[in-house]
């Protein structure tokens, strides 16, 4: 039996090492590397936690599978705590990369943002100092239309008095030209020297 599992062994170890696949020893513990695929067998070091190591081979009945190190040493661990997820160790960077570049990212956004609030903050202010300077010159043109309203009333009322004079005059210098021709026709026959009737009756 013992003969055997030598050979399995022996076998295993003469596996390629392009066959292997890339796994990970759990995180926070370490576990021996055995000669083979059990406790029984020699411990030949071991792996700390979250290291890389090449899976080669795996013995599902013992339980263990056979790895190639980050030091080039092959053994047996534990199936139990290799696994096909990277450790902490390999996805810590990543994770702060991952942060870092969310980080920037909301940083742009928020600068962004500010930069848009920034320009609708003065946008409405310039807008709102239109529409003051609008109301203002319309509270002026208002003054002015009423200025001119009474402008107009006060000529349309110095024009209607105008006109009643106009035509009072035109009566009473019509009435003066006619009292003066009644008045000249009146004196002029007198005015006329009259002449004497001959005795045949002609003048």
């Amino acid at each position: 039996m013992k003969k055997l599992l030598s050979l399995i062994v022996m076998t295993l170890f003469l596996v390629p090492a392009s066959y292997a696949q890339n796994r990970y020893i759990s995180d926070n513990l370490f576990t021996y590397m055995h000669a083979g695929p059990s406790n029984q067998f020699r411990i030949i070091g071991s792996v700390n936690a979250g290291d890389k190591v090449n899976l080669v081979n795996a013995d599902r009945k013992a339980g263990y599978s056979q790895i190639i190190d980050s030091k080039g040493r092959k053994g047996w661990v534990e199936s139990k705590f290799v696994s096909k997820v990277p450790s902490m160790a390999e996805r810590l960077p990543l994770l702060e990369k991952e942060l870092s570049d969310v980080k920037e990212k909301l940083a742009a956004a928020r600068q962004t943002s500010d930069q848009e609030k920034a320009g609708l903050v003065e946008s409405l202010a310039a807008r709102n100092s239109q529409i003051k300077e609008l109301e203002s010159s319309q509270s002026e043109m208002n003054k002015q239309l009423l200025s001119s309203q009474d402008e107009v009333r006060e000529l349309r009322a110095k024009l209607d008095t105008q006109k009643e004079d106009l035509l009072l005059k035109y009566f009473m210098y019509g009435g003066g030209v006619a009292g003066l021709g009644l008045l000249f026709g009146l004196l002029l026959p007198h005015m006329l020297p009259s002449r004497k009737k001959s005795p045949n009756g002609w003048a």
